[in-house]
């Protein structure tokens, strides 16, 4: 490793005592090392670690305690990834950062953890395959997939993006498309399904700043002003509610952030060979907040 690298967040000696035993252990520093390449239920980490199942949840539960990584329920299932916040968190991306990618136990590891993002990469193709026809019925409708990405990135150029929120995230694509772009990025669905396959996605792209989570587009489980930009893409015209969904996704907006749902209104006609000639339009909505300081600085002046 080049360069050195420190722990910028302050941490309280009973905190970093308790920090440092939750690490400070071979299978929990493995699975700190697997958590910072994807995120992982039990299930995985007691076929990659070839341990019982009781133990891997003894190990990560004191992790999550220890605030070194995260848990989230989907479905009837728990996966976990490395701590986002704290200080806990960057020791522990300060630790996994000091290890040797060739050393033969991380090796072995990853190449398990490989088998099962091909056992998930298989079972979402399975998914899909038998909603194809569905899935190419709705998308013969609209405007070609390549005309509708490039519109979604040219509506976002004006301005740096560092954290990016995808409500209804589907099969992962804006996440993907988007990715080059931000630093972190977290996708939202409700089907368990769409969510394998987004994961899928993920994985196969190497995208490992980008992540996808069960949530419910009206009840955000989300901290005020998280996000720099929020999409809600092909979802508003399946919601009963649509204002309460923008109204949770401006919740959740830095100041200055913006959601791809007012400010810009772009429509993209169908193909003439459509059979549904369907057209796909775009908003652009401004926070405003910022609308509101600049209008009363300049009354100000």
């Amino acid at each position: 490793m080049s360069g050195e690298s420190f722990i910028t967040a302050h941490v309280g000696f009973e905190s970093l005592n308790s920090v440092l035993k939750a690490a400070g252990e071979a299978t929990r520093l493995r699975i700190l090392a697997l958590l910072a390449e994807a995120e992982l239920t039990v299930s995985d980490l007691t076929a990659i670690l070839r341990q019982s199942q009781p133990r891997i949840s003894r190990h990560l539960r004191l992790m999550a305690q220890a605030g070194l990584v995260d848990r989230f329920r989907e479905g009837s299932w728990a996966f976990f990834r490395l701590g986002e916040r704290g200080g806990a968190a960057e020791l522990a991306r300060e630790l996994i950062a000091r290890l040797d990618t060739a050393d033969m136990t991380l090796a072995r590891d990853r190449e398990r953890l490989a088998a099962v993002r091909a056992q998930r990469a298989a079972a979402a193709q399975a998914y899909f395959r038998r909603h194809a026809a569905q899935w190419d019925r709705i998308r013969n409708l609209q405007v070609a997939d390549e005309a509708v990405e490039e519109a979604v990135v040219a509506a976002l150029a004006s301005a740096p993006m560092r954290t990016l929120l995808d409500l209804g995230t589907g099969t992962g694509r804006m996440l993907d498309l988007l990715a080059p772009r931000i630093e972190r990025g977290l996708g939202l669905d409700l089907s368990l399904e769409m969510l394998g396959i987004a994961r899928a996605r993920l994985d196969r792209a190497g995208l490992r700043h980008c992540s996808v989570r069960q949530g419910d587009i009206y009840d955000l489980a989300l901290a005020n002003d998280s996000f720099d930009t929020v999409i809600i893409h092909q979802v508003l015209h399946f919601l009963d509610d649509g204002a309460r969904a923008i109204f949770e996704a401006a919740r959740v907006l830095r100041p200055a952030g913006r959601l791809l749902d007012l400010a810009l209104h772009r429509s993209l006609a169908p193909h003439p060979a459509s059979p549904g000639r369907l057209a796909v339009s775009l908003w652009l909505g401004r926070d405003r907040r910022i609308a509101l300081a600049e209008s009363t600085a300049k009354e100000v002046a």
